[in-house]
């Protein structure tokens, strides 16, 4: 398949010389006009030497700095108006972007590769990914699928105005997801499968990254509308508060210092949501200027 050379594939990656190997002559096979670029975060293996033996561009960081870093690294060296993200370990299968690259001409700003069952690299990676993407569901009111999948196509244009948000770990699909919701942007979701990682080892240690895994929830909130997120608890403190004030009504007599701590936490916990929810608007205020 022949693709208009307005196409960037960017592919970080660190200490993936052998997936390297297998995936850069497939994507030179199927994507003939596409420009490859290949962000090496710091590897210590081959990985610049493969890409250079396939006439790939390559972008090399002096030290690891994260998958997100290098994401960002190679969205403002892209040329096209079209970039393509996709990860260099080989669990994200050329021929997925034909079906992509076709949604994503029927008019969308962002189209992802959506995991289907059995594609996660583990049982707790899947039930991850099910909690964020219900979650995330929940605060766009549209279906999203996969909300951790790296396998998607964006605008170039759009992906840059949102880049100062994204982090330089492992969370970015994550933040860019939000703030195309945010924006008011068309996204879309293509079922793919992503076979099991055969090269190489993942950088994720769901251990160390269980803290930051958690904090993700928290910042989808508070990338599309803290106040959604701040009002639920905020009330479950006013109603908790009632009620134990009822309760020492009728038992004391008497209007009791917690039922005032938590009266009062509810009204703290609502302004703080209302002030993020105003500081959100004025961080999306330009996401329409070019």
């Amino acid at each position: 398949m022949t693709l208009s050379p307005r196409i960037s594939i960017v592919i970080p990656a660190r200490n993936e010389a052998a997936g390297l190997r297998t995936l850069l002559p497939q994507l030179a096979g199927l994507m003939v006009d596409a420009a490859i670029l290949v962000v090496d975060d710091g590897s210590v293996d081959d990985t610049r030497a493969v890409c250079v033996a396939h006439g790939v561009e390559v972008i090399r960081h002096p030290y690891p700095k994260g998958n997100g870093a290098a994401i960002k690294t190679g969205a403002r060296a892209a040329r096209g108006e079209v970039i393509i993200f996709m990860d260099a370990d080989g669990q994200h299968k050329p021929e997925d972007i034909v079906d992509l690259l076709s949604k994503f001409e029927e008019g969308y700003d962002m189209v992802v590769g959506a995991r289907q069952t059995g594609s996660q690299a583990g049982l707790h990676r899947a039930v991850a990914n099910d909690v964020f993407s219900r979650f995330a569901t929940w605060m766009v009111k549209q279906e999203v699928e996969d909300l951790t999948s790296g396998f998607r196509i964006v605008r170039a244009s759009l992906f840059r105005q949102f880049m100062y948000l994204l982090p330089n770990g492992f969370s970015y699909p994550t933040t860019i997801t939000m703030s195309f919701f945010r924006a008011g942007h068309s996204v879309a979701y293509v079922p793919i499968h992503t076979p099991r990682r055969t090269t190489g080892k993942s950088h994720i240690q769901p251990m160390h990254d269980g803290v930051r895994f958690l904090l993700i929830i928290f910042k989808i909130g508070t990338l599309y509308s803290p106040l959604k997120l701040f009002l639920p608890v905020s009330l479950t403190f006013f109603l908790t508060a009632l009620g134990y004030y009822i309760y020492t009504y009728f038992t004391q007599h008497r209007f009791s210092n917690m039922s005032a701590l938590l009266f009062t936490t509810s009204v703290l916990i609502f302004l703080i949501g209302l002030i993020s929810e105003q500081i959100t608007m004025l961080i999306y205020r330009d996401s329409d200027q070019k």
